[in-house]
């Protein structure tokens, strides 16, 4: 992994050189990003430090590449509640948007040098698996991931004026009362024990940048999109099965607002769901509404499909193939 992961950190350096060519940023960030290390919280700070010295990559570039995911995650999430109350969690991984067009095969490059570091993980305790997830190598927090029994939980970013920067300015400046948004996911993931403890620090825990959190859980109306700001829950959407509402999605706008017209994956999700029926929505269901464009487009990188009830967790590599939109 170690050569892949060198790749996309030089390109994304390419990415801010070319903005910034006089080369500051990126000595910035080697210089400055790395002296940070000791305000990171256990056990991120041992873990960016082994996967530098493995990789040979400086330490804060390691940290910036990580920050970089807080950043760039324009996803579709789905939860979904059949006739029997059977839970069914689904997402198409979106990654890389800005980052570099590559006119020869119209592909994002960061997306497509992203995909060979995708990995399924299994966090273990005592032998016993703790929760699973999907990543990149060389991320140490979690955008996709379930507890087994418990709850399934992803990440999309929300756009916002007060968004990711801010809080990383912030951070920088020695501001440290805002969690990383993939550290409280990992935690969550790690530490919560019901679907409503995962539910209260979702809500209630000060955030970097604002998100949406996507949670299911594992019986009957246990399912919901948080959206955040970064010191507040500005609405919480709910399952409510009794009352029509069986399914709820997210990709990357509020919901009492229209998506930017470039980017209407919500129309086609609402579409499609609506087709299926929650007589036949299943996880291959699922699966064929995040694989209809353009809810799968150029820059998926992966799509999870999770059942608590069922204990299943499965995650598919992705390409669209031309025609397929950008973004």
């Amino acid at each position: 992994m170690a050569p892949g992961l060198r790749t996309i950190v030089q390109h994304v350096k390419d990415v801010v050189n070319a903005f910034f060519p006089s080369g500051k940023v990126i000595k910035m960030v080697d210089e400055h990003l790395a002296s940070m290390i000791g305000n990171l919280p256990w056990p991120f700070e041992e873990e960016l430090k082994g996967i530098a010295d493995v990789s040979q990559i400086p330490l804060g570039e390691i940290i910036s590449f990580n920050i970089f995911y807080e950043l760039f995650t324009v996803c579709t999430s789905i939860i979904a509640e059949d006739k029997k109350g059977h839970l069914f969690h689904a997402r198409n991984m979106d990654f890389g948007v800005f980052l570099g067009w590559n006119k020869n095969n119209n592909t994002w490059t960061v997306t497509e040098n992203l995909k060979p570091l995708t990995v399924n993980l299994d966090f273990q305790k005592n032998n016993q698996t703790i929760f699973k997830a999907t990543s990149f190598a060389g991320y140490v927090g979690t955008l996709t991931g379930l507890k087994p029994g418990v709850f399934s939980l992803t990440l999309n970013e929300r756009f916002n004026s007060n968004g990711g920067y801010m809080g990383i300015i912030e951070w920088l400046l020695g501001r440290r009362d805002e969690t990383w948004i993939g550290f409280l996911m990992r935690d969550v993931l790690e530490n919560a024990t019901s679907y409503e403890e995962a539910k209260n620090l979702l809500i209630k825990t000060n955030i970097m940048a604002p998100a949406y959190f996507i949670l299911g859980g594992n019986k009957s109306g246990e399912g919901c999109v948080i959206t955040r700001d970064r010191k507040s829950a500005v609405d919480i959407y709910e399952l409510k099965p009794k009352e029509g509402r069986w399914y709820v999605m997210e990709t990357n706008y509020d919901r009492w607002k229209s998506p930017f017209f470039l980017d209407d994956r919500r129309k086609p999700i609402i579409l499609c769901l609506n087709q299926t029926t929650q007589e036949n929505i299943s996880l291959p269901a699922l699966y064929d509404i995040l694989s209809t464009k353009p809810i799968l487009n150029k820059l998926t990188a992966y799509t999870t499909l999770m059942d608590v009830p069922g204990d299943v967790y499965q995650s598919y590599l992705r390409d669209c193939p031309d025609p397929c939109i950008g973004w």
